[in-house]
């Protein structure tokens, strides 16, 4: 080997070291910005889930600063890539891609005999309308298809920052009004009970949605007969709520990064990120009116407990400049929890599960009590050890939380009484 050789080797060995050594530095530097609870269950093991997405988030943006790929592309290839693993499918359960007005699903069907139609879940993965796709729902599905006995449609919307929002509302629209009109002709589904759910981000679309086929009901087809909201996100009108000053650094999801993936949904412009997090993106009438809803007040005591709460917002801080920017996020499709009674009490049943150690867990309970007070059935399964992303650790072989577990048993359970 010439001279010239090995010092070309020697340097090329010298980037990667920088490189690895700056991403470590880099991790160091977030880890220690994270707060995992003495509450949460299986601490050691989130705070390895944690080091691993700050290590997938810190390499795609290197590469995006360096103009090699874009940081959420490689985040999601990494995810699809190394995160999801696709099993057989086993026995008892029939599963296959299709194609609803458009919308890419996958169909989970129960094999075992029926004495009827079978009833019927359209599913909306989470991933802040950014991340997930069909294959990061897979687990999930089956295990629901095949408990409950259940036909799910996980439906594979398409993602910001490509495409913004109504555009992955309307998706699930069309692809749960095609399955409406052919469950009981082609998958032997009875129409009248069919659910429709998602977690987190899928949460939110399917709140929206059920508000949306409410006010449209033109008597050509039925309605979601319940929606399933798991830890959804249901509003980004205030960003201090109790549960988000309490978790504001809890994995795998920080308060920071719900105002970031609500706006990447609504139109890309993070620049007003900060503004959100403040409250200054509220006029002093409108939060005066959304006081009635969002308030701590309507919060169950033991939410309160934990930590210092402080009164974040004033009037005085409101920008103009920033609400025009946002204020298409206000409306009821991107915030359900902010829709008017006459809506909401069209909207059927609902199951709703939170997580005490997550920064959504106060709008999934200010929603059930939204719920309640206009007379509708709510189940609410509370997980007292749980943080968001229960599910995606859901058979994940030594990623498993047992408390995922939990939470996807106590759905299977609702999914059963439909």
């Amino acid at each position: 080997m010439d001279i010239s050789t090995a010092i070309l080797i020697i340097g090329f060995a010298a980037v990667i070291a920088a490189f690895f050594l700056l991403v470590i530095g880099l991790m160091y530097s977030e880890m220690m910005n994270s707060d995992i609870p003495q509450g949460v269950a299986n601490r050691g093991k989130l705070h390895v889930v944690h080091g691993l997405f700050v290590g997938i988030s810190i390499v795609g943006r290197i590469l995006d600063r360096l103009g090699l790929c874009h940081q959420v592309r490689f985040t999601r290839w990494f995810r699809r890539r190394f995160l999801v693993r696709i099993r057989p499918v086993p026995p008892g359960l029939r599963v296959k891609d299709l194609t609803f007005s458009e919308v890419p699903v996958r169909v989970y069907e129960p094999t075992t005999g029926s004495l009827g139609l079978r009833r019927g879940l359209v599913y909306f993965h989470g991933g802040g309308w950014v991340l997930g796709c069909l294959d990061t729902a897979d687990d999930v599905c089956r295990h629901i298809a095949k408990e409950a006995e259940t036909t799910v449609i996980s439906v594979g919307y398409r993602l910001a920052p490509e495409h913004r929002y109504p555009t992955q509302l309307d998706d699930c629209d069309a692809a749960t009004c095609h399955f409406l009109s052919v469950a009981e002709a082609e998958f032997g589904v009875d129409p009248g009970r069919v659910a429709v759910g998602g977690d987190s981000a899928g949460g939110n679309l399917a709140a929206a949605l059920c508000q949306r086929l409410a006010k449209r009901k033109d008597g050509h087809l039925l309605s979601p007969c319940a929606q399933v909201l798991i830890y959804p996100a249901l509003q980004m009108a205030d960003f201090n709520l109790p549960s988000y000053q309490q978790n504001h650094a809890v994995p795998i999801l920080f308060r920071g990064r719900v105002a970031f993936y609500f706006l990447q949904y609504l139109n890309g412009d993070t620049s007003v990120c900060q503004d959100l997090l403040e409250g200054n993106h509220i006029p002093a009438e409108m939060r005066l009116a959304f006081k009635e809803w969002l308030s701590p007040e309507h919060l169950p005591p033991e939410c309160k407990v934990r930590g210092e709460l402080q009164q974040v917002h004033s009037a005085l801080d409101y920008k103009g400049e920033v609400y025009h920017i946002i204020k298409d996020g206000l409306d009821p499709e991107v915030s359900p929890l902010l829709a008017e009674d006459a809506v909401i009490r069209l909207t059927p049943p609902a199951f709703i599960l939170t997580c005490e150690y997550d920064v959504l867990r106060d709008d999934g309970i200010l929603y059930r009590k939204r719920l309640l007070d206009l007379g509708l059935d709510v189940t609410w399964h509370h997980v007292p050890d749980g943080f968001h992303g229960l599910l995606d650790f859901f058979k994940k072989g030594w990623l498993t939380f047992p408390s995922a577990t939990q939470a996807i048993n106590s759905i299977v359970s609702y999914v059963k009484t439909l």
